[in-house]
């Protein structure tokens, strides 16, 4: 069952934006997220929260500065996901182009797994690096941190996971989400992180004098990157990330994007021009994180990095056909995770499911538990096969699920379950030895039931209620696309009744439809539907754009049929 609601817009803040010159419509739309003042929707980089207020910040700065004024080797530790390239590849960018010596490294997601252990600290000390960066990962890494102590290597730790009871006893953390920091922000993502952080390295150069002799960088041209990581990692669009996302998007809309950006966009068939929100998170996010889902990360990276643009778009041209596989892997996983379901019996039972299957790939099952999590609205952990009879999980929640705090309270129940664990609230991974699978299971389903209230199982589409028909046109389509949309400041969805005038079925798999609304007809799509509806039916739907030959038109995107 799907319970459909509608957002509260309070009229006097509606109200208010349109009198401030806002869109009607915008103005229904934003009031409806909580902003009642246009200045919440001023994304000029002036707006952005101070460098120096994220904690550390100003300390990790005089670290770095130390670090280039002594030729000291630097070495960033990224993660294999697109935040964690796009933070390595804006701190190779940034800190090459303030004269320091430095590489990256990033862990083989299949031999040593996410973040900085002391496996990785070994082979990155045969490059001899003084001072390891870590980017999007680290705030965990106890063991690793007193591995780089004992080999004389110092440790900058940036990262924005939360972290557990005890801190890595590194030279220097910064973390918006670490204790006793204040920054208003706790929604950075990883690459938001490196990006203050090389803001306050620039300023603390500045203030030394270092650029007397030598040009300044502008950091604003590394947005796209740090609005593609944004993104494409799903944390909360507050203002501060509304910011540093618009004007990403206003860069790449420009034409002024990294290479590498360029020829993802190409290679994906997609007009930089016209970029929004969904294409960082739907058509680039996805192609660089094939790289370190199914091969190396270090070509995402490599695609970041280059200034060559035939390079750049060779790589980007691997990049897509890593993810074409990945879509067939993935697709293979999920029609046996179904298979299971169906033997389990879950769908109506279990508040929290964990699936396992020997043949699954590892590097694709935090997809198949984002699939399956669709499918069932319940908290999912996909498991594969890792080295060492371990197997490896990638979890997607619901809301009301804190994840990661669910995985804590089961290692204090459970001690010897969990090897390892970490993440967010929507999304966290864990370890544990193949035989404890079924352990997990039933635990992870009896905290879930403990966690979650049947409201919080019964899956809800939050809409902005009907839209006015005389909206449903190009005009309208452009305005809503153009704006800044993510988690935590969703997309507009709208409901109605209509009567279905027309179906028929594309690709035995999509679902065209045409709907009338009184004297109004409107053409729509469901992708991927389940059912076919009736002669009339309650529609929850998007306002887009549907081009075909060069010719635009206004269509109905079907986000759910009654």
């Amino acid at each position: 069952m799907t319970r459909i609601t509608t957002r509260t817009a309070p009229a006097r803040s509606a109200w208010q934006l349109e009198q401030q010159g806002v869109h009607p419509l915008l103005a229904r739309l934003y009031a409806a997220r909580g902003v009642s003042d246009r200045k919440e929707l001023d994304y000029d980089l002036k707006g952005l929260l101070p460098p120096l207020s994220l904690t550390h910040a100003g300390d990790a700065a005089v670290l770095l500065a130390d670090a280039i004024e002594a030729e000291a080797q630097l070495l960033i530790i990224g993660d294999y996901d697109c935040d964690g390239a796009t933070a390595t590849a804006v701190g190779i960018r940034a800190l090459r182009a303030l004269g320091a010596q430095v590489d990256f490294l990033l862990p083989d997601r299949f031999k040593l797994g996410y973040g900085l252990s002391p496996a990785i600290v070994d082979l990155a000390a045969e490059q001899a690096p003084d001072l390891i960066i870590t980017v999007d990962n680290g705030i965990a890494s106890l063991d690793g941190v007193a591995r780089a102590q004992a080999l004389g290597i110092a440790t900058l730790i940036t990262d924005h996971h939360l972290p557990g009871d005890e801190l890595p006893a590194a030279d220097c953390i910064v973390n918006p989400n670490q204790p006793g920091c204040s920054f208003a922000s706790k929604n950075l993502a990883g690459v938001g992180v490196l990006f203050y952080v090389m803001l306050a390295l620039r300023a603390e150069l500045r203030q030394r004098g270092y650029f007397h002799d030598r040009p300044e960088p502008n950091f604003a041209d590394l947005l796209d990157l740090v609005a593609l990581g944004t993104v494409a990692d799903v944390v909360k669009l507050d203002r501060n990330n509304r910011i540093l996302v618009s004007q990403g998007l206003q860069r790449i809309r420009a034409g002024r994007l990294q290479p590498g950006l360029a020829a993802l966009f190409k290679a994906a068939g997609r007009d930089p021009k016209r970029a929004t929100t969904f294409d960082l998170g739907f058509t680039l996010g996805p192609r660089l994180n094939a790289a370190g889902r199914l091969a190396d990360m270090r070509l995402g990276v490599e695609c970041l990095i280059t200034n060559d643009p035939a390079r750049a778009l060779n790589i980007a041209q691997e990049l897509n056909a890593l993810n074409v596989a990945r879509r067939e892997i993935e697709a293979d996983m999920q029609a046996q995770a179904l298979t299971l379901l169906e033997a389990m019996d879950v769908n109506d039972a279990a508040p929290g499911v964990a699936l396992f299957d020997a043949s699954w790939h590892e590097g694709v099952v935090g997809i198949l538990a984002s699939r399956i999590k669709e499918k069932l609205h319940r908290p999912v952990f996909a498991f594969a096969p890792g080295e060492g009879g371990v197997i490896k999980g990638s979890g997607r929640s619901i809301p009301g699920l804190h994840l990661r705090d669910a995985l804590d309270l089961m290692s204090k129940r459970a001690p010897d379950l969990l090897l390892r664990f970490g993440g967010h609230a929507m999304a966290a991974g864990t370890t544990l030895k193949a035989a404890d699978f079924p352990r997990f299971q039933s635990l992870f389903a009896e905290v879930a039931g403990e966690l979650l209230t049947p409201a919080d199982l019964t899956r809800s589409l939050e809409t902005d209620g009907p839209l006015e028909t005389g909206y449903v046109n190009l005009e309208t389509a452009h305005l809503l696309q153009n704006e800044i949309w993510g988690q935590g400041f969703p997309a507009p969805l709208f409901v109605d009744d209509f009567d279905v005038e027309q179906q028929r079925i594309l690709k035995e798999k999509h679902l065209k439809l045409q709907l009338r609304k009184g004297n109004q007809r409107f053409e729509a799509i469901q992708f991927n539907f389940s059912q076919q509806p009736e002669a009339r039916t309650r529609a929850v739907f998007q306002v887009q754009i549907n081009e075909y030959q060069g010719v635009e038109n206004p269509q109905l995107r079907i986000e759910y049929l009654e």
